[in-house]
Protein backbone atom coordinates (compact mmCIF):
# COMPACT_ATOMS: atom_id res chain seq x y z
CA UNK A 1 0.00 0.00 0.00
CA UNK A 2 2.86 2.33 0.78
CA UNK A 3 4.33 1.79 -2.70
CA UNK A 4 0.92 2.50 -4.28
CA UNK A 5 0.60 5.63 -2.18
CA UNK A 6 4.03 6.80 -3.25
CA UNK A 7 3.11 6.12 -6.88
CA UNK A 8 -0.10 8.16 -6.62
CA UNK A 9 1.69 11.03 -4.87
CA UNK A 10 4.39 11.00 -7.53
CA UNK A 11 1.78 11.05 -10.30
CA UNK A 12 0.02 14.01 -8.70
CA UNK A 13 3.32 15.87 -8.32
CA UNK A 14 4.26 15.13 -11.92
CA UNK A 15 0.90 16.41 -13.16
CA UNK A 16 1.31 19.57 -11.11
CA UNK A 17 4.79 20.14 -12.50
CA UNK A 18 3.55 19.60 -16.06
CA UNK A 19 0.72 22.08 -15.51
CA UNK A 20 3.12 24.63 -14.05
CA UNK A 21 5.55 24.15 -16.92
CA UNK A 22 2.76 24.52 -19.48
CA UNK A 23 1.68 27.82 -17.90
CA UNK A 24 5.12 29.44 -18.15
CA UNK A 25 4.76 30.64 -21.80
CA UNK A 26 1.28 31.97 -21.02
CA UNK A 27 2.45 33.90 -17.95
CA UNK A 28 5.29 35.37 -20.01
CA UNK A 29 2.77 36.42 -22.66
CA UNK A 30 0.58 38.13 -20.03
CA UNK A 31 3.64 39.90 -18.59
CA UNK A 32 4.54 41.22 -22.06
CA UNK A 33 0.95 42.34 -22.68
CA UNK A 34 0.94 44.25 -19.40
CA UNK A 35 4.32 45.85 -20.14
CA UNK A 36 3.14 46.94 -23.61
CA UNK A 37 -0.06 48.35 -22.10
CA UNK A 38 1.92 50.41 -19.57
CA UNK A 39 4.29 51.59 -22.30
CA UNK A 40 1.34 52.83 -24.36
CA UNK A 41 0.07 54.84 -21.38
CA UNK A 42 3.51 56.36 -20.82
CA UNK A 43 4.15 57.18 -24.48
CA UNK A 44 4.72 60.90 -25.20
CA UNK A 45 1.14 61.23 -26.48
CA UNK A 46 -0.44 58.35 -24.56
CA UNK A 47 -3.35 58.73 -22.16
CA UNK A 48 -1.10 60.03 -19.38
CA UNK A 49 -0.31 63.07 -21.54
CA UNK A 50 -3.94 64.17 -21.75
CA UNK A 51 -3.87 67.56 -20.00
CA UNK A 52 -7.08 69.31 -20.97
CA UNK A 53 -10.56 69.03 -22.46
CA UNK A 54 -12.34 72.15 -23.70
CA UNK A 55 -15.92 72.15 -25.01
CA UNK A 56 -16.40 74.49 -27.95
CA UNK A 57 -19.10 77.13 -28.19
CA UNK A 58 -20.55 78.45 -31.42
CA UNK A 59 -18.35 81.06 -33.07
CA UNK A 60 -14.73 81.91 -32.29
CA UNK A 61 -12.81 79.91 -29.67
CA UNK A 62 -9.39 81.46 -29.02
CA UNK A 63 -6.44 79.08 -28.57
CA UNK A 64 -3.31 80.08 -26.64
CA UNK A 65 -1.52 80.34 -23.31
CA UNK A 66 -3.38 83.52 -22.34
CA UNK A 67 -5.50 82.43 -19.33
CA UNK A 68 -8.48 84.19 -20.91
CA UNK A 69 -8.35 81.88 -23.95
CA UNK A 70 -11.16 79.42 -24.59
CA UNK A 71 -8.59 76.65 -25.14
CA UNK A 72 -5.77 77.35 -22.69
CA UNK A 73 -2.43 75.83 -23.68
CA UNK A 74 0.58 75.47 -21.32
CA UNK A 75 3.01 78.23 -20.48
CA UNK A 76 5.72 78.51 -23.10
CA UNK A 77 3.31 78.18 -26.02
CA UNK A 78 2.21 81.32 -27.91
CA UNK A 79 -0.12 83.62 -26.01
CA UNK A 80 -2.42 83.43 -29.02
CA UNK A 81 -1.89 80.47 -31.35
CA UNK A 82 -5.05 80.79 -33.40
CA UNK A 83 -8.83 80.53 -33.42
CA UNK A 84 -11.13 77.54 -33.68
CA UNK A 85 -14.41 78.52 -35.32
CA UNK A 86 -17.29 76.19 -34.57
CA UNK A 87 -20.46 76.42 -36.65
CA UNK A 88 -22.97 73.93 -38.02
CA UNK A 89 -21.21 71.04 -36.34
CA UNK A 90 -17.96 71.81 -38.15
CA UNK A 91 -14.68 73.11 -36.70
CA UNK A 92 -12.31 75.32 -38.66
CA UNK A 93 -8.86 76.38 -37.44
CA UNK A 94 -7.32 79.75 -38.31
CA UNK A 95 -3.68 80.00 -37.14
CA UNK A 96 -2.17 83.18 -35.75
CA UNK A 97 0.51 84.53 -38.08
CA UNK A 98 3.99 83.76 -36.81
CA UNK A 99 2.85 81.32 -34.12
CA UNK A 100 4.58 78.37 -35.78
CA UNK A 101 1.54 76.12 -35.56
CA UNK A 102 1.40 72.88 -37.54
CA UNK A 103 -1.46 70.66 -38.67
CA UNK A 104 0.09 67.23 -38.78
CA UNK A 105 3.64 67.92 -39.93
CA UNK A 106 2.84 70.88 -42.20
CA UNK A 107 2.58 74.60 -41.44
CA UNK A 108 -1.01 75.34 -40.53
CA UNK A 109 -3.31 77.31 -42.79
CA UNK A 110 -7.02 77.87 -42.47
CA UNK A 111 -8.54 74.40 -42.52
CA UNK A 112 -11.62 72.43 -41.51
CA UNK A 113 -10.56 69.82 -38.97
CA UNK A 114 -11.61 66.18 -39.03
CA UNK A 115 -12.75 65.03 -35.55
CA UNK A 116 -11.92 61.78 -33.79
CA UNK A 117 -15.15 60.10 -34.95
CA UNK A 118 -13.80 60.25 -38.50
CA UNK A 119 -11.20 57.64 -37.51
CA UNK A 120 -8.41 59.92 -38.76
CA UNK A 121 -8.56 63.16 -36.76
CA UNK A 122 -6.43 66.13 -37.70
CA UNK A 123 -3.80 67.06 -35.13
CA UNK A 124 -2.88 70.67 -34.37
CA UNK A 125 0.67 70.92 -33.03
CA UNK A 126 1.76 73.92 -30.96
CA UNK A 127 5.31 73.09 -30.01
CA UNK A 128 5.12 69.75 -28.19
CA UNK A 129 1.42 70.22 -27.39
CA UNK A 130 -1.22 68.59 -29.59
CA UNK A 131 -4.92 69.35 -29.99
CA UNK A 132 -7.59 67.16 -31.57
CA UNK A 133 -11.30 67.72 -32.04
CA UNK A 134 -13.58 65.18 -30.35
CA UNK A 135 -17.32 64.65 -30.71
CA UNK A 136 -19.35 63.26 -27.81
CA UNK A 137 -23.06 63.11 -28.44
CA UNK A 138 -24.29 66.67 -29.06
CA UNK A 139 -21.04 68.25 -27.81
CA UNK A 140 -17.82 69.00 -29.67
CA UNK A 141 -14.60 69.68 -27.83
CA UNK A 142 -10.83 69.85 -28.06
CA UNK A 143 -8.59 67.37 -26.27
CA UNK A 144 -5.11 68.58 -25.39
CA UNK A 145 -2.09 66.32 -24.97
CA UNK A 146 1.17 67.49 -23.43
CA UNK A 147 4.19 65.18 -22.99
CA UNK A 148 5.11 67.28 -19.96
CA UNK A 149 1.73 66.77 -18.26
CA UNK A 150 1.91 66.20 -14.51
CA UNK A 151 0.02 62.91 -14.85
CA UNK A 152 2.78 61.59 -17.11
CA UNK A 153 5.69 62.99 -15.10
CA UNK A 154 4.42 61.59 -11.79
CA UNK A 155 3.09 58.23 -13.02
CA UNK A 156 3.98 55.49 -10.53
CA UNK A 157 3.11 52.42 -12.61
CA UNK A 158 0.21 50.02 -12.94
CA UNK A 159 -0.66 47.56 -10.17
CA UNK A 160 -1.97 44.09 -11.00
CA UNK A 161 -3.33 40.94 -9.43
CA UNK A 162 -0.83 38.11 -9.96
CA UNK A 163 -1.53 36.48 -13.31
CA UNK A 164 -3.37 33.18 -12.92
CA UNK A 165 -4.16 30.87 -15.86
CA UNK A 166 -7.47 30.00 -14.14
CA UNK A 167 -8.74 33.47 -15.11
CA UNK A 168 -8.28 32.72 -18.82
CA UNK A 169 -11.83 31.49 -19.28
CA UNK A 170 -13.37 29.71 -22.25
CA UNK A 171 -16.87 31.17 -22.26
CA UNK A 172 -19.97 30.18 -24.18
CA UNK A 173 -20.78 32.67 -26.92
CA UNK A 174 -24.43 33.29 -27.76
CA UNK A 175 -24.96 35.17 -31.01
CA UNK A 176 -28.04 37.33 -31.34
CA UNK A 177 -30.17 36.60 -34.43
CA UNK A 178 -29.66 40.28 -35.28
CA UNK A 179 -27.16 42.65 -33.63
CA UNK A 180 -28.90 44.77 -31.03
CA UNK A 181 -28.19 48.21 -29.63
CA UNK A 182 -27.26 48.55 -25.97
CA UNK A 183 -27.30 51.76 -23.98
CA UNK A 184 -23.87 53.01 -22.95
CA UNK A 185 -23.50 56.08 -20.72
CA UNK A 186 -20.15 57.81 -20.35
CA UNK A 187 -18.64 59.34 -17.24
CA UNK A 188 -20.03 62.75 -18.23
CA UNK A 189 -23.59 61.40 -18.29
CA UNK A 190 -23.87 61.35 -22.08
CA UNK A 191 -25.74 58.33 -23.45
CA UNK A 192 -25.29 56.55 -26.76
CA UNK A 193 -26.51 53.35 -28.40
CA UNK A 194 -23.76 50.89 -29.35
CA UNK A 195 -24.04 47.67 -31.38
CA UNK A 196 -23.71 44.35 -29.53
CA UNK A 197 -23.60 41.10 -31.52
CA UNK A 198 -24.24 38.67 -28.62
CA UNK A 199 -23.15 37.79 -25.08
CA UNK A 200 -20.61 35.63 -23.26
CA UNK A 201 -21.74 33.18 -20.57
CA UNK A 202 -19.29 31.62 -18.11
CA UNK A 203 -18.95 30.27 -14.58
CA UNK A 204 -16.94 31.82 -11.74
CA UNK A 205 -16.95 30.44 -8.20
CA UNK A 206 -19.93 28.27 -9.01
CA UNK A 207 -22.01 31.14 -10.37
CA UNK A 208 -23.13 31.51 -13.97
CA UNK A 209 -22.34 35.01 -15.22
CA UNK A 210 -23.08 36.88 -18.41
CA UNK A 211 -21.36 39.85 -20.09
CA UNK A 212 -22.52 41.78 -23.12
CA UNK A 213 -19.84 43.47 -25.27
CA UNK A 214 -19.91 46.32 -27.74
CA UNK A 215 -18.43 46.00 -31.20
CA UNK A 216 -15.20 47.98 -31.66
CA UNK A 217 -13.99 47.76 -35.27
CA UNK A 218 -13.30 44.02 -35.64
CA UNK A 219 -12.96 43.27 -31.93
CA UNK A 220 -15.20 43.15 -28.88
CA UNK A 221 -14.96 45.34 -25.80
CA UNK A 222 -16.54 44.38 -22.48
CA UNK A 223 -17.18 47.17 -19.97
CA UNK A 224 -17.80 45.51 -16.62
CA UNK A 225 -18.02 46.16 -12.92
CA UNK A 226 -17.67 43.48 -10.24
CA UNK A 227 -17.48 42.96 -6.49
CA UNK A 228 -13.88 44.26 -6.39
CA UNK A 229 -14.88 47.65 -7.86
CA UNK A 230 -14.25 50.42 -5.34
CA UNK A 231 -12.26 48.05 -3.13
CA UNK A 232 -9.20 46.72 -4.89
CA UNK A 233 -10.09 47.89 -8.39
CA UNK A 234 -11.16 51.13 -10.10
CA UNK A 235 -14.62 52.06 -8.72
CA UNK A 236 -16.52 52.69 -11.99
CA UNK A 237 -15.34 49.40 -13.54
CA UNK A 238 -12.82 48.01 -15.99
CA UNK A 239 -12.43 47.08 -19.66
CA UNK A 240 -11.64 43.76 -21.33
CA UNK A 241 -10.95 43.48 -25.07
CA UNK A 242 -11.21 40.20 -26.96
CA UNK A 243 -10.93 38.81 -30.43
CA UNK A 244 -14.13 37.89 -32.20
CA UNK A 245 -15.52 34.54 -31.02
CA UNK A 246 -14.82 31.29 -32.82
CA UNK A 247 -18.13 29.53 -33.30
CA UNK A 248 -19.94 29.26 -29.98
CA UNK A 249 -16.85 29.91 -27.83
CA UNK A 250 -15.00 33.06 -26.79
CA UNK A 251 -11.91 33.52 -24.61
CA UNK A 252 -12.19 35.97 -21.73
CA UNK A 253 -8.73 36.57 -20.30
CA UNK A 254 -9.40 38.56 -17.13
CA UNK A 255 -5.65 38.72 -16.45
CA UNK A 256 -5.78 41.43 -19.15
CA UNK A 257 -8.68 43.40 -17.67
CA UNK A 258 -7.52 47.00 -17.49
CA UNK A 259 -8.54 50.41 -16.21
CA UNK A 260 -10.21 52.96 -18.47
CA UNK A 261 -8.27 56.17 -19.16
CA UNK A 262 -10.42 57.99 -16.59
CA UNK A 263 -8.46 56.17 -13.88
CA UNK A 264 -5.42 58.26 -14.88
CA UNK A 265 -6.71 61.57 -16.24
CA UNK A 266 -9.64 63.85 -15.48
CA UNK A 267 -9.96 64.75 -19.16
CA UNK A 268 -11.19 61.47 -20.64
CA UNK A 269 -14.81 60.62 -21.50
CA UNK A 270 -14.88 56.91 -20.62
CA UNK A 271 -17.91 54.70 -21.13
CA UNK A 272 -19.40 53.11 -18.02
CA UNK A 273 -20.49 49.47 -17.72
CA UNK A 274 -24.14 48.94 -18.66
CA UNK A 275 -26.33 47.62 -15.85
CA UNK A 276 -26.36 44.09 -17.31
CA UNK A 277 -22.55 43.98 -16.94
CA UNK A 278 -22.51 44.70 -13.20
CA UNK A 279 -21.45 41.43 -11.54
CA UNK A 280 -22.02 40.57 -7.88
CA UNK A 281 -19.06 38.16 -8.05
CA UNK A 282 -15.45 39.28 -7.50
CA UNK A 283 -13.13 39.11 -10.50
CA UNK A 284 -9.79 39.02 -8.65
CA UNK A 285 -7.75 39.40 -11.82
CA UNK A 286 -6.31 42.07 -14.05
CA UNK A 287 -5.49 45.64 -13.11
CA UNK A 288 -6.02 47.05 -9.63
CA UNK A 289 -6.95 50.63 -8.84
CA UNK A 290 -4.21 53.11 -9.81
CA UNK A 291 -2.22 54.39 -6.86
CA UNK A 292 -2.58 51.27 -4.71
CA UNK A 293 0.59 50.30 -2.91
CA UNK A 294 0.00 46.55 -3.34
Amino acid sequence: MRVVGMFVAGAVLEAALLAATASVPYLAEVAKWRADYEASLKAPYGWLSVAGLFWLHDGANVVGSDPKSDVVTPAGTPKRAGVLRFAGGKTTFEPQAGAGVLIGDKPAGKAELKPDVSGHPDVIRIGAVSLTVIVRGPKTGVRMRDPNAETRRTFTGNVWFPADPAWRIKAKWVLYPEPKKITITNILGMTDEEPSPGYAEFTVKGKTLRLEPVLEDNDLSFYFKDATSGKTTYPPGRFLDTDMPKGNEIELDFNKAYNPPCAFTAYATCPLPPKQNVLATAIDAGEKNYGRSE
